[in-house]
């Protein structure tokens, strides 16, 4: 049977069974090869997107908000919408939640940490409130309807909908936002002036090699782990739980490296603003998501403390830069996030 790109890249069993059946030194092979891929597909993703700021006059963080972003949440977006699909409701809320978490909590904590990360805040003064409304208005309709439904709350098509709606007017307004706000004043390493063209197409080759490269890497690892004796719950807790979210990492490292730390910052907020409306949305929308209590009890407190806790950041970083303490609050609870996620689950068992 003939499968599509996008049928490999979404369908998690249909990867790891084609996965599953190479040998040792093919997984090694592939691993090296995704990593190549991951990297220069960065490289051009990063470059293409500061050319296309230059030659559009759009600022680094909303290309990184939108262009970017829509690219990265791909992978979560088909494998929660296959997920709803397939009758796992938990899996596609959890994708989604479980991103957000991790964008926010481990990929901005660290780069936070190792770099200098300035605060743009004409732009995030206003998708910071976005991304944070987004996740708690998440939160207020999955608690509406668990008080309204006698604690079995779902997400029905109408709240996909209803996402998918909002997230057009997110959209639409962040284009108005960037033609309207300042400049980016970063220089970063020099800007290639290509044509708008040549620079559209490098973000867009490139937004396909971190995907691609990043759905072949995660389980590849995994099987190869689990062949050298590593247990599958460690497995699960590490390398999957993290997989989706490894094209906002590796973008996250090759913009700073590049000077271009605001394509991070507006990846992370915009990838956290697409998770919610987009990733949830579509999910939603193709079948109803049950609510487990879990979320309300664990991961639905855990998001929105760092959530809010970066939007008190960018209130309190008058001088323009977040701090290294600030970084190191936000990783502390997504590392604390995982050890009780952990242990909760052990218990479970």
């Amino acid at each position: 049977m003939n499968y599509s790109l996008w049928e490999w890249i979404a369908d998690e069993k249909l990867l790891n069974g084609m996965i599953a059946d190479f040998p040792t030194w093919g997984l090694l092979v592939t691993m090296a090869v995704c990593i190549y891929v991951l990297s220069k597909g960065a490289d051009y993703m990063v470059d293409g997107a500061a050319s296309l700021a230059l030659r559009t006059g759009m600022s680094h963080i909303v290309i990184g908000a939108t262009i970017i972003s829509l690219g990265t949440t791909m992978p979560e977006m088909f494998v929660s919408v296959l997920a709803a699909w397939t009758g796992n409701p938990g899996l596609a809320l959890g994708n989604g939640v479980g991103s957000i978490i991790c964008d926010t909590g481990l990929i901005f904590g660290l780069m936070c940490i190792v770099s200098r990360i300035p605060v743009k805040r004409y732009i995030l003064n206003r998708t910071g409130w976005v991304q944070v409304g987004a996740a708690t208005l998440l939160v207020v309709v999955a608690v509406i309807s668990y008080i309204a439904t006698d604690g079995r709350p779902v997400l029905g098509r109408w709240v996909g909908l209803f996402f998918l709606v909002l997230l057009v007017g997110y959209l639409y307004m962040a284009y108005r936002w960037a033609r309207t706000g300042e400049k980016d004043e970063e220089a970063g390493e020099e800007t290639s002036d290509w044509g708008t063209l040549k620079s559209f197409s490098f973000t867009v080759v490139g937004l396909l090699g971190v995907i691609v490269g990043s759905r072949l890497l995660v389980p590849a690892a995994a099987q190869g782990a689990g062949r050298l004796g590593v247990p599958q719950d460690v497995i699960a807790a590490t390398l999957v739980a993290f997989g989706t979210s490894l094209p906002e990492l590796i973008t996250a490292i090759t913009s700073v490296r590049k000077g271009h730390p605001q394509i991070m910052v507006g990846n992370v907020v915009g990838a956290d603003v697409l998770n919610c409306l987009f990733v949830i949305g579509a999910a939603a929308t193709a079948r109803p998501l049950l609510v487990p209590p879990n979320f309300f009890e664990f991961h639905f407190p855990a998001m929105l403390l760092i959530l809010y806790s970066f939007r008190i950041f960018i209130f309190m970083n008058k001088d323009g830069w977040f701090k290294r303490w600030q970084g190191s609050w936000i990783l502390g609870v997504y590392v604390l996030y995982l050890i009780l996620q952990y242990a909760f689950n052990l218990g479970a068992e």
